[in-house]
């Protein structure tokens, strides 16, 4: 495995975990997890790229290594942690992005309110989530108010390789040995011997705030650095997200300029699933001019 070192910085408050592979000056590439995920986990890209890069993954704030909040997680934290670490990381200078599910919709989010900020974009799998309706919010704010008061715990098992036969079973693509290692990067030992997951259990609580798809559209339209869409091509998303084809169309057309990748053979994980593909697509769109 390509080896990589691990910093902690300051970011808005919160103790935030970084990892980095590669050569600090190559070109500088940042990569951002998705939910319930921790850096470690473009570990598998990392080893299946060609070129020399400098890439820097942080543990998103309640993920990995990074502090905790105090209560609740809100989405607009993320781009504003984003922010000030592109602050300390590169400032002054535009960066390329690459993000995978929360991660690539925290990047495209940002690339929109600053595009001055980013010079490539990458998102794998980070489009966006299901549409709401404003009849909703008495019944999503009546649901968080409840589980506010189950005090929700972190998920435990016997073995870091219980937890990997876990993963396995519910990603069939996903190797044994690759299953083992994300496992030793998603929990840690207790005190108990037991393993118990680091997310910080309180993301998993509705959000209160409905999703108004129409402010992700805005900032997507304002978003002027190239982009990759890469989508697993068993994932499913789309199912998911419950568009219909004019409302997806919808969502691809706020990129401009972008290309759209689908990798074989992979499903929503696709770092996990096909590194080599992914690393191979992402490496081409990085390369040029």
């Amino acid at each position: 495995m390509t080896p990589c070192t691990s910093r902690f910085l300051d970011v808005r408050g919160i103790r935030c975990h970084l990892r980095s592979w590669g050569d600090a000056g190559a070109p500088r590439v940042v990569m951002l997890h998705g939910w319930m995920d921790a850096s470690a986990s473009f570990q598998f890209m990392v080893d299946a790229m060609t070129q020399r890069w400098s890439v820097i993954a942080p543990d998103w704030r309640g993920f990995g290594l990074s502090g905790r909040n105090p209560g609740a997680y809100w989405f607009p934290d993320y781009v504003a942690d984003l922010d000030a670490l592109l602050e300390q990381l590169s400032p002054g200078e535009p960066v390329s992005l690459v993000g995978h599910s929360l991660g690539g919709n925290v990047a495209c989010i940002y690339a929109g309110v600053r595009p001055d900020r980013v010079r490539k974009l990458a998102t794998l799998e980070g489009f966006g989530i299901p549409r709401t309706d404003p009849a909703q919010a008495p019944a999503r704010y009546a649901q968080w108010l409840a589980e506010l008061r189950a005090s929700p715990e972190r998920k435990r098992y016997p073995t870091f390789e219980a937890l990997a036969r876990r993963l396995h079973k519910h990603n069939h693509r996903l190797s044994p040995e690759r299953a083992l290692f994300i496992a030793r990067h998603w929990a840690r030992e207790t005190d108990d011997g037991e393993v118990e997951l680091l997310g910080d259990p309180a993301h998993r609580l509705v959000n209160p705030v409905l999703y108004r798809i129409e402010e992700s559209l805005a900032c997507w339209g304002a978003i002027r650095a190239p982009l990759l869409w890469m989508e697993g091509a068993e994932s499913d998303i789309r199912d998911w997200i419950k568009d219909t084809p004019e409302q997806w169309a919808e969502r691809k057309a706020c990129f401009a300029s972008r290309r759209e990748v689908v990798i074989p053979g992979a499903g929503h994980m696709l770092h996990h699933d096909q590194p080599e593909a992914a690393a191979a697509a992402l490496e081409n769109f990085l390369r040029e001019a």
